[in-house]
């Protein structure tokens, strides 16, 4: 998800290309369809900070293709690539100029091709970014429409008249003012931008602005992109009568801009025009509760067909302000509850993913595991075994697999965020504490996870030889792919072993899942069960020993993995131990 407040989740989707299998039946539920994209571990990829090839502080597209047999080397099956279009980068790349085109910094369209190459021809699908509700104020549609009421382009935005006065208020998640309507002088009106003031909005109730967009798809998927992820597409469908904000959303802007009058009306078009026109599937990250949710992917309303929640994530932040922890931590038992309800929610349709970072979090080993040296291995290897042992698609963010951890910067001038940088405006010009802001950033901020991949030892940990768009983490001595690679027992190993574990075993795709041990506000503990295999998986979250009351009897079971080289055999965890038991 891209940039959105933590009490403010995003709406978007992910596009990937599947075919079908025959039904398996699940004797524990109703029958599941088997598909490509269920079975999937799909690798997320900042292209910023993955490999900069020519020395520009920058990682590209060329950077990504020498890489590309280590990405194999994980067992992944799908890449997923941030925005790498044409763009301004004012919001590294969800500010997109040109659809159509690469964005220098990462290379040009013949660097995409050979990537793309590269990646199918190990086996491996690639998935795009996309971003649907605005664009750049830099794209010939904006420029175009921004200098007259009567060009072709001015209703592919929302406008309001300056003779009508002010309009309606409107919340903007990256405007300093927090205002979604920016003044235009050329033709005396405002435009409305949800996000920042160079992001303005496109007006999907235009049918000529979403055949364009229906034709750039197109344009990706005759190329042989496997899909594509698409950002904040809930937010797509506006009320144009502009009305206040109903009383029912009690002041949630984002709720309210994820609830459109059409907004379904035009995912099924989009469906039509483009999605059943090529062997693609799709994943709706989508804000709101199950009955919200479960819309985008009934099978028989012919939209999408996988959801990804965000409940869990928003855990642990106090409420009302800008993703700052809560010195008190998050509720572990209702967190367990939350992983156990949604899947609870597609069960008889639709899919679900599983997820704890991703380029719009901190990184996983800080905000739940724990990055000290004395337990950054065990914690990381046992936030991998959650991940890839639930039932739905796992989405893992580059360099978690080698357990790479919060930068925590001190001064606002070095991070790169603009949501960020917006809030702590925001905090200033209300004579807030910025002391205490930039404290709580260092656990919270999104910059935390898209500093650059830790190869090796040397000169910026490997990334490239010029100055970084962000700083490398000072810890990339120790914490780097090429010492972990040779060992073993590393965090990157254990990750290989997961994720095999995973392929060669149905039972933690397809399996039922049932929460154990729902009080213990220590261990997760759940099983999962398909055709008679049953695996029980117990899960310490906490540094200091802790005992798992199941009432299940381990004495006759086999250990599947342990992040520990002598796994518990009695359900008396040590700190962060995380085992695999099967029946």
């Amino acid at each position: 998800m891209k940039r959105y407040l933590l009490f403010l989740p995003a709406c978007c989707l992910l596009i990937l290309s599947c075919k079908e299998k025959k039904g398996q039946s699940r004797p524990d539920s109703a029958p599941v369809t088997s598909t490509w994209w269920k079975e999937a571990t799909v690798y997320q990829i900042y292209p910023r900070s993955f490999q900069d090839s020519d020395g520009d502080g920058v990682g590209d597209l060329k950077g990504i293709i020498s890489r590309l047999d280590y990405i194999k080397s994980l067992g992944i099956d799908a890449v997923w690539l941030n925005p790498v279009y044409a763009s301004p980068n004012k919001d590294n790349g969800y500010d997109i100029s040109d659809y159509e085109n690469i964005q220098p910094q990462f290379g040009t369209m013949k660097d995409f091709d050979e990537m793309l190459k590269g990646f199918h021809d190990r086996g491996i699908k690639v998935m795009m970014d996309m971003v649907l509700n605005h664009c750049s104020n830099e794209h010939k549609w904006f420029k175009e429409a921004s200098q007259s009421r009567n060009s072709p382009y001015y209703n592919y935005f929302h406008w309001w008249p300056a003779e009508k006065g002010e309009p309606p208020y409107r919340f903007s998640i990256f405007d300093e003012k927090a205002y979604g309507w920016e003044y235009n002088k050329p033709t005396n009106s405002y435009y409305l931008h949800y996000f920042g003031d160079f992001q303005p909005d496109l007006n999907w109730e235009n049918p000529a602005l979403r055949q364009d967009i229906y034709k750039m798809m197109r344009f990706w998927c005759d190329k042989g992109v496997d899909g594509f992820r698409m950002d904040a597409l809930a937010f797509i469908s506006k009320d144009t009568t502009w009305p206040s904000l109903p009383a029912e959303y009690n002041g949630n802007w984002v709720m309210y801009y994820a609830s459109g009058p059409r907004l379904h009306d035009y995912i099924q078009e989009m469906n039509r025009e483009v999605l059943s026109k090529y062997d693609v599937a799709t994943v709706a990250e989508a804000a709101g509760d199950i009955p919200r949710v479960k819309k985008f992917v009934d099978e028989d309303r012919k939209e999408l067909n996988m959801a990804y929640h965000f409940e869990a994530t928003e855990f642990g932040y106090l409420p009302g302000e800008y993703k700052m922890p809560d010195p008190n931590g998050y509720d572990f038992v209702k967190w367990k509850q939350v992983f156990a309800k949604w899947d609870s929610a597609f069960i008889d349709k639709g899919w679900g993913t599983a997820y704890l970072a991703n380029h719009d979090q901190p990184r996983m080993l800080t905000r739940w595991g724990n990055d000290s040296p004395e337990f950054r291995e065990y914690s990381s290897k046992l936030l991998t075994t959650f991940i890839l042992s639930q039932r739905a698609t796992p989405y893992y963010y580059y360099g978690d697999e080698i357990g790479m951890d919060n930068i925590r910067f001190d001064r606002v001038e070095q991070y790169n965020d603009v949501e960020l940088l917006t809030n702590y405006a925001q905090v200033k010009a209300k004579g807030g504490d910025l002391k205490r802001f930039l404290e709580g950033m260092k656990i919270s901020s999104r910059d935390n996870g898209r500093t650059p991949m830790q190869w090796d030892t040397t000169l910026n940990a490997g990334f490239g030889a010029g100055t970084p768009w962000l700083p490398v983490n000072s810890n990339y001595k120790t914490v780097n792919v090429a010492a972990q690679d040779k060992e073993p027992n590393s965090i990157l190993n254990y990750f290989r072993r997961m994720q095999q574990l995973r392929k060669s075993n149905p039972v933690f795709i397809y399996g039922k899942y049932t929460l154990l041990d729902k009080e213990n506000t220590s261990v997760f503990a759940y099983t999962r069960e398909l055709n008679g295999k049953k695996c029980l998986v117990l899960l310490n979250f906490k540094d200091k020993q802790s005992v798992a009351n199941t009432g299940l009897d381990l004495s006759k079971t086999k250990v599947m993995i342990s992040n520990y080289p002598d796994p518990s055999k009695d359900g008396t965890l040590r700190p962060y131990e995380a085992v695999i038991y099967e029946w």
